[in-house]
C-alpha cells in the first residue's frame, strides 16, 4: 500500500490515504458519483420545497413528506440524475478531446450554484404579467448562466438534450397523475420548466467537471511524489 511522504521522509496521514484511494479509477467514480448524488438530493429538497410552498407544484396528500413537503421519490431521482450528469460532462469533454478550461475554480462553481438557485427562486416568487414574459426571462437567464460559467458547445448541447428529455418525462408524470402544476400553459406543465432543467444541467455539469479536475490534480501530485 503506497503512502505519501513529505520531504523529510515522514508519512503525511492527512493526505496519504485519500490520495492512495483515488488512484483506483472505479473508487474514484463511486466517490464522485456519491458526492454528486448528495448535492442533487440537497438541491432537490431545497428547491422543490420552494415550489411546493408557492403552490407551483402540487403532490397528492398521501405522498407528501411532513418534513420536506415533497414526494419521497423526488430527492433520489434528482440525486441520480445529478450523478449521471456530473459524471457525463467530463467524460464527454475527454471523448471530444476538448478539456473544459473556462473558469476552473471552486468560487466560480459556487457562483453558478447561486445563480441556479436564484433562477429557480424567480420562477416561483417573481410575478410577471403573463407566463410568456416569465418564460422568456428565465430562458435568457439560463443561457446567460451557460455563457458566464460554461461556454462550451458540448455543455450547451448536453444541456438542451437533457432538458428536453426531462421535460418529456415530467409531461408523462403529470399526465399519469403523479403530480400536477398550477396554471399549466405548455400541455401539462409550465412553459418555463425546460429553462430550469437546462440551468440545472449546466450547474451539475460544472460541479462534475470541477470534481474531476480536483481528482486529476491530486493524482498528478501522487505521480510526482512517487
Amino acid at each position: 500500500q503506497s503512502t505519501v511522504r513529505s520531504g523529510s521522509g515522514q508519512t503525511d496521514p492527512s493526505r496519504g490515504p485519500y490520495i492512495a484511494v483515488i488512484t483506483n479509477r472505479s473508487t474514484t467514480l463511486v466517490i464522485r458519483g456519491f458526492m454528486l448524488f448528495s448535492i442533487g438530493v440537497f438541491l432537490a429538497l431545497v428547491l422543490n420545497l420552494l415550489q411546493v410552498q408557492r403552490n407551483v407544484t402540487l403532490f397528492p396528500p398521501d405522498v407528501i413528506s411532513s418534513i420536506f413537503s415533497s414526494a419521497w421519490w423526488v430527492p433520489p431521482c434528482c440525486g441520480t440524475a445529478s450523478a449521471i450528469i456530473g459524471l457525463l460532462y467530463p467524460c464527454i469533454d475527454c471523448r471530444l478531446g476538448e478539456p473544459h478550461k473556462f473558469k476552473r475554480e471552486w468560487s466560480s462553481v459556487m457562483r453558478c450554484v447561486a445563480v441556479f438557485v436564484g433562477i429557480n427562486h424567480a420562477s416561483a416568487k417573481v410575478d410577471f404579467a403573463n407566463n410568456v414574459q416569465l418564460s422568456l426571462t428565465l430562458a435568457a437567464l439560463s443561457i446567460g448562466l451557460w455563457w458566464t460559467f460554461d461556454r462550451s458547445r458540448s455543455g450547451f448541447g448536453l444541456g438542451v438534450v437533457i432538458a428536453l428529455l426531462a421535460t418529456l418525462s415530467t409531461q408523462l408524470l403529470v399526465y399519469n397523475g403523479v403530480f400536477q402544476y398550477t396554471s399549466p400553459d405548455f400541455l401539462y406543465i409550465r412553459s418555463w420548466l425546460p429553462c430550469i432543467f437546462f440551468a440545472g444541467v449546466i450547474t451539475m455539469g460544472n460541479i462534475g467537471r470541477q470534481l474531476a479536475l480536483y481528482e486529476c490534480k491530486l493524482m498528478s501530485e501522487k505521480t510526482h511524489q512517487d
